[in-house]
């Protein structure tokens, strides 16, 4: 599957640094998620404030800076492409994040990483081709702080959860899946 070329920018849609633009490198396999599914997402997660949260693809740093602009109390953004980690501490110098905020940026694998404290919640949103997804998703169960959500974005509807992990929202938007999935752990 063929997905379309990604936007030269996108922009965060709410919170304090509503309507601001994050721009999007051209790099193979980057796809920020749409601004329809991201603000799906929202809805669904609700309230974000006080969480602390890993955006552990970041790429643009779409998600994770949304989040941030939103309350999220610790936002960490972890990307292995040394261009793309280059541009989101751009982006970030020209952000004043919102009081009471943590933005971390982190150059880093995310199939390596493990936080230093369990997450409230984590971004997956690895390069479609690369085909890391179930990986990916085992990983995190290790981040997770019981009732914690993971969000994972794929070329199609996910359906080999890890254990523990229970998915409660999916949507498509084109050619993207998203789905939120609960820890029960």
């Amino acid at each position: 599957m063929k997905l379309p070329k990604p936007p030269a920018q996108v922009r965060i849609i709410g919170g304090h640094w509503r309507r601001s633009l994050l721009p999007v490198a051209d790099r193979p396999g980057l796809r920020p998620t749409p601004d329809r599914l991201r603000e799906t997402l929202f809805n669904w997660l609700g309230d974000v404030s006080g969480l602390t949260l890993l955006d552990a693809f970041a790429g643009s740093g779409a998600l994770g800076l949304e989040a941030a602009s939103r309350g999220a109390a610790r936002v960490t953004l972890l990307e292995r492409d040394p261009l793309l980690v280059r541009s989101l501490q751009t982006t970030l110098s020209r952000l004043t994040p919102p009081p009471g905020t943590q933005v971390q940026i982190q150059r880093g694998d995310a199939l390596a990483w493990s936080p230093s404290a369990p997450l409230d919640g984590v971004f997956l949103d690895p390069p479609f081709d690369a085909d890391i997804f179930a990986l990916t998703l085992q990983r995190a169960t290790a981040w997770l702080a019981p009732g914690a959500w993971v969000y994972l974005e794929a070329p199609a509807e996910w359906t080999a959860w890890p254990p523990g992990l229970e998915r409660i929202k999916h949507a498509r938007v084109g050619q993207v899946h998203g789905q939120v999935a609960v820890w029960q752990g």
